[in-house]
């Protein structure tokens, strides 16, 4: 029986997995019926399906000494820009959906957002400190053009003067430069906008719903021009499919208003090897093994190394090279090479309680 992946258009993933979670387990396989008209068959793209997710609590915590920020807020789980390499996949399966299309199609968004952020900082126990926003799943994705969960967030920053780092791919951020700028002023705001690849025909099957690159570069320069701090995040850089452009990448993202660049290598934790794997096969069958052999080598012999400190740069010779050419990137564009920029926490105050906010309990 042989898998049989199916390349919907605009969606990443060519398969659906069942959650490594999940008792049973099922797998698309050609059986030798299907006929010359079904072969022509047009696949039919998944529609995406919104799920209101009521939250107990939107601010998350995480003790990783790798990644550089303490609080995150993640307004949706999934994400419909549907980026093959996601790092975030295999949190679907915590809901019982697989990381693959279910991650692209089913999504949840968190309604109450703003109102629980606010009854958070609130709190007695809260203390101030900068709240990383697109830290799991993107939160410029493009369901939020309608559903707003994460510009009603930044309301709730803007008025309490809670310091934010944003990370997004999303052109979409630029429809909120109005407040970020008012934010910006204050020192309480950044952005760090992600790049992969400047070369169009690779994105519409890395990450095919997302921002084109030149859309990207366009809104790192709205954002530098109306004074909010921005830089890019290199990530991830993939051996073999898109190492070649870092360099240009950074020159590019410098050149358009960038202050400051990071990277972060390719991660294949749990279920995201297996539909690497199927992409490669399937956009990239001749270069695939050479691809997984260099992330390999860059992870100390398997698909993936979670060993903090080296499961987002890797280790080796290749590791290292990356590591000196992005340096010298940084260094010839003239740009600082760190993935977080300085916020002010010192203007915080506690929001005041009225209505309903009263009631909400964080005990």
């Amino acid at each position: 029986m042989r898998h049989i992946p199916t390349h919907h258009k605009s969606r990443g993933a060519l398969s659906n997995r069942a959650s490594r979670f999940s008792a049973a387990h099922a797998v698309d396989f050609d059986d030798g019926w299907g006929g010359a008209d079904d072969a022509e068959d047009t696949p039919v793209r998944p529609a995406t399906q919104l799920h209101a997710d009521p939250a107990r609590r939107v601010i998350s915590r995480n003790n990783s000494p790798d990644v550089p920020f303490n609080a995150s807020i993640n307004p949706y789980k999934g994400c419909s820009h549907g980026c093959i390499y996601c790092f975030a996949r295999p949190t679907h399966e915590y809901l019982d959906h697989s990381a693959g299309l279910d991650f692209e199609t089913e999504i949840y968004y968190k309604p109450d957002a703003a109102a629980r952020f606010e009854a958070e900082l609130r709190a007695p126990g809260y203390r101030c400190e900068p709240i990383t926003l697109g830290a799991n799943t993107d939160p410029y994705q493009p369901d939020e053009r309608q559903l707003g969960v994460t510009r009603d967030l930044l309301a709730v920053a803007d008025r309490s003067n809670q310091p934010l780092s944003i990370i997004t791919k999303g052109a979409l951020i630029t429809r909120d430069i109005d407040r970020l700028a008012a934010m910006a002023e204050r020192g309480l705001v950044s952005v760090m906008v992600s790049m992969t690849s400047l070369d169009a025909g690779i994105k519409r099957t890395l990450e095919p719903r997302a921002a084109g690159p030149q859309q990207r570069l366009r809104a790192i320069t709205a954002l530098a021009d109306a004074g909010v701090p921005v830089g890019v995040l290199v990530a991830p850089v993939i051996p073999a499919i898109t190492d070649h452009e870092l360099e240009s990448l950074v020159e590019k993202s410098a050149a358009a208003g960038a202050a400051t660049a990071g990277y972060v290598l390719l991660r294949l934790p749990h279920s995201i090897s297996g539909l690497f794997r199927e992409w490669l096969d399937t956009h990239y069958p001749q270069r695939a093994d050479h691809v997984m052999s260099l992330i390999q080598q860059m992870h100390g012999g398997r698909d993936y190394d979670s060993r903090w400190g080296t499961r987002m740069r890797g280790s080796g010779v290749h590791a290292q090279l990356l590591a000196r050419r992005f340096e010298l990137a940084c260094k010839r564009a003239g740009i600082g090479a760190r993935r977080r920029l300085p916020l002010d926490s010192s203007r915080f105050r506690c929001p005041p309680a009225t209505g309903d906010q009263q009631s909400l309990d964080f005990g």
